[in-house]
């Protein structure tokens, strides 16, 4: 997750310490229909099926891609770094690759011109994030937008923010929701294997404010398998607890 406190230093690709990663133009062109086909209809995901058994995967390790990361579900081990390939310039964990690839092709012939603003994050760079936003907002405010460090689902690559800077009032606000991104990726977004995973109404169950522009990762199966149960949680899928920090 990312808040908009942030954002400026997040709109460069950065790589596991912080720094840039290897470069890609600023402003993609869009694929290509020879590189990238489309149809006229998104692409369709399988359909859920009824019963998927939430134990198949590892929700722990951070390695699964239905790894759950909450306020307490760190990563662990807390120096974990996935396999990492590279989307517009931007580094996110392997399996993310196509998915995001694709996405992103069919999204630009819709017109929508989405920017990666954030991706895989190092446990030492969101260290930083989060300092950042704590010494904007104070500990509390900035608990409740921005992971503290072995908290982060962009730590794991599996979580991506995107931003639309052709229309950039609502990037990192709730309203990115009502934009003509926001609603395509809430509609299609799991088509592809991603969920929108702070929704509203979920504060107390993933313990983050709503946050639109935040995807994750979870495969075409489950997220097809959550689209049709109408779950709005990877807490509430597999009966993990969430909400705050322990203590808090």
């Amino acid at each position: 997750m990312v808040t908009a406190v942030a954002a400026a230093a997040l709109l460069l690709p950065p790589s596991d310490d912080g720094a840039a990663a290897p470069s890609a133009p600023t402003s993609p062109a869009t694929p290509s229909l020879a590189s990238s086909p489309r149809t006229d209809a998104p692409r369709q995901a399988p359909e859920g099926a009824a019963g998927l058994d939430p134990g198949r995967l590892s929700t722990t390790d951070p390695a699964s891609i239905w790894v759950v990361v909450n306020k307490t579900h760190p990563v662990t081990p807390s120096d974990f770094r996935p396999e990492i390939g590279l989307v517009r310039g931007y580094q996110v964990a392997a399996a993310v690759v196509d998915p995001l690839t694709e996405l992103l092709a069919d999204s630009d012939g819709e017109g929508l011109g989405f920017k990666i603003a954030s991706a895989f994050r190092s446990y030492d760079y969101q260290a930083s994030v989060h300092a950042s936003t704590v010494a904007s907002r104070g500990q509390e405010a900035a608990d409740r937008v921005s992971a503290r460090a072995g908290h982060s689902e962009h730590q794991t690559g599996l979580a991506v923010d995107l931003v639309t800077p052709a229309d950039p009032t609502c990037d990192f606000e709730a309203c990115f929701a009502d934009t003509a991104g926001g609603r395509w990726l809430e509609a299609n977004a799991w088509r592809y294997g991603f969920v929108v995973r702070y929704q509203p109404g979920t504060t107390s169950v993933t313990g983050y404010e709503p946050e639109p522009w935040h995807l994750r990762y979870v495969g075409r199966e489950l997220a097809a398998e959550l689209r049709r149960t109408g779950v709005a949680t990877l807490e509430e899928f597999f009966g993990i607890p969430g909400g705050d920090y322990p203590g808090s």
